[in-house]
């Protein structure tokens, strides 16, 4: 009896002395290795698909042979399968984004050596180009927008580009000053808010005289009823050499936006742009986890972690080629998907 009674105390105690589930959780900005990228190295965007699987592709350095590829991972890093871009311009640029994914859950992909959207059907490992922008164009990220169109942001020259629901045709959309970069740093980033039919737009520098341009910024531009671009507003400037590159939205509203810059952060903005955090030591990277940050290129939600793709894009380290899992404490607004999300 006496056994008893001590173990009977000894299970109250522990029940008593364990902590709840919810103290059971990761610190805010604890990073940990979600998974290394192979060969070719270089992630760029990664896309959370709705079949709960990742998806990320690579970026090639003029002068190399090898194609980029398509990489497939479990939501727990495991990896499972890759594709091999067909159709590139090889011993160029060359590299594939997955962008976003249509309503039937292609992928589209935007290659950069054609200046090309695809897509990538990852139940038949179908490739297919569906639209080709005019040649100098280097395709970089892109969102669903009203009325089923696809909007998507060019690297080199300081236009966003529409192609409307339907259409294989893309237009010049919207043009700005805002969106002229200094050597050759661009447009990068852009989703669209449907709450508030508006565009946020990462700028990795910005040469229209309103700040130094080794600045970048975070600018927000209303679509009208009309459909038209209404006044581009900036939200954010970033600091020297920051680079701001894919971003991903909160649930808060808040904007995490990966800095690929001298500073090796993620940064967290409220909706307004005030500066809440920054994740990472500047210029090391160092974020607790065994790979620092290095060139970090986007964030991307997955529940309340938010996945960053470390590119490793002037020190060419493979150790470092992975994606990382930041842990924010909230979980994110998916990318807009419409009902006429295709091609």
């Amino acid at each position: 009896m006496r056994r008893l009674l001590a173990g009977l105390a000894a299970g109250v105690l522990a029940l008593t002395c364990s902590p709840p589930a919810s103290a059971q959780v990761r610190d805010k900005g604890d990073t940990r290795v979600f998974s290394l990228v192979p060969s070719p190295g270089f992630p760029a965007y990664v896309h959370a698909h709705t079949n709960g699987r990742v998806y990320a592709g690579t970026y090639i350095d003029t002068g190399s042979s090898a194609p980029s590829r398509v990489f497939e991972w479990r939501g727990d890093g495991t990896l499972l399968r890759s594709w091999t871009v067909p159709g590139q311009v090889l011993g160029e640029d060359h590299g594939v984004q997955v962008a976003n994914q249509t309503r039937d859950g292609r992928l589209v992909l935007l290659e950069t050596s054609t200046a090309s959207v695809m897509t990538l059907d990852v139940r038949t490992g179908r490739f297919r180009r569906v639209v080709r922008l005019p040649d100098g164009a280097v395709p970089n990220y892109a969102t669903w927008g009203p009325r089923g169109a696809l909007f998507v942001t060019d690297y080199a020259d300081g236009v966003i580009w529409k192609v409307p629901h339907g259409s294989r045709t893309p237009r010049p959309w919207f043009r700005s000053p805002a969106l002229t970069g200094a050597i050759e740093f661009g447009t990068t980033g852009i989703r669209y808010r449907p709450g508030r039919r508006d565009l946020l737009i990462t700028q990795q520098t910005v040469t229209d005289g309103g700040t130094l341009p080794t600045n970048g910024a975070l600018y927000r531009l209303p679509i009208g009823a009309d459909g038209r671009p209404g006044e581009i507003e900036t939200l954010w400037t970033s600091q020297p050499g920051d680079l701001p590159d894919g971003f991903g939205v909160g649930r808060s509203g808040h904007v995490y936006v990966a800095l690929a810059g001298l500073s090796n952060q993620l940064v967290e903005l409220t909706a307004t742009g005030e500066e809440v955090r920054r994740y990472g030591t500047a210029l090391t990277g160092d974020n607790g986890s065994p790979i620092p940050f290095d060139t970090p290129c986007s964030a991307t939600f997955l529940g309340r972690r938010v996945l960053v793709a470390n590119q490793s894009a002037i020190a060419g380290d493979r150790t470092h080629q992975a994606i990382l899992d930041v842990y924010v404490g909230e979980p994110g607004r998916p990318p807009y998907l419409p009902r006429r999300a295709g091609f």
